[in-house]
């Protein structure tokens, strides 16, 4: 059963050494991040979920505790474990984490998670929103306390600069799903238009509907902790506990 769930946005510069001078601008969405990943870990979970877009072969594709990214392919020789461990340099091994759960693997990192185990779980886009709801419903069975970590950005046409340009339809978008969210309505997720979120570049969409799925049948009650668009892209932080 989901006894809780926390939405993080997953951009690489998140790690303050990528941001590098920029990083101080990403400091309240990290502090936010790391306030969720603390309601995570009061819930006292017998598993972590991390849930993540993935350009992987599989729809879904699952990556076992231990498992390691890099991010060396940004320029910065940093390497990361899905297993709440420091960030460190080079393993020696190839990276098999996409970079949405190696920014989850750095959070973790960040708040020395111990709480329970990880998994990985990376999701291909676009997955129709009736694989992520059953997804998401066959998580929640599997242990009697199961926490859910979803990253995933929200539209990335917020403005002129933004990576899909500017959008009119994007702020109204990523406001239904931050309200959504606050106020943890599986509904509201599971009626998100995927051909929109698609067009608006909302890579978070599948991970939202795979927590709807999973969170069906529960009293979660949630949180908005950020949001914002820094640059033109949606980046939201919720809970539900």
């Amino acid at each position: 059963m989901l006894v809780s769930a926390a939405v993080c946005p997953c951009p690489p510069l998140l790690v303050p050494a990528l941001a590098a001078g920029a990083a101080p601008e990403l400091d309240a969405a990290r502090d936010a991040c790391a306030d969720a990943l603390g309601v995570l870990a009061a819930s006292r979970p017998d598993r972590l979920v991390v849930v993540g877009p993935a350009a992987g072969p599989q729809d879904l594709e699952p990556y076992p505790q231990g498992a390691h990214g890099s991010f060396r392919g940004y320029g910065v020789a940093l390497d990361v474990t899905l297993d709440g461990t420091p960030a460190g340099p080079g393993r020696g091994e190839p990276p098999t984490l996409p970079t949405s759960l190696a920014v989850a693997a750095w959070l973790l990192g960040n708040v020395a998670w111990s709480a329970s185990p990880i998994q990985g779980l990376g999701v291909r886009e676009p997955l129709d929103t009736e694989r992520c709801i059953k997804s998401g419903r066959d998580i929640a069975a599997r242990d009697e306390r199961v926490a859910l970590l979803v990253m995933g950005d929200a539209s990335a046409c917020r403005t002129l600069k933004a990576p899909g340009y500017l959008d009119d339809r994007a702020a109204a978008f990523d406001a239904e799903v931050a309200r959504a969210l606050a106020d943890a309505d599986t509904t509201a997720l599971a009626a998100l238009d995927e051909k929109l979120a698609t067009e608006l570049q909302a890579a978070g969409r599948p991970g939202w509907q795979l927590l709807a799925g999973a969170a069906e049948g529960t009293n979660l009650h949630g949180a908005l902790l950020y949001e914002a668009a820094p640059y033109g892209v949606g980046y939201l932080v919720a809970t539900w506990s």
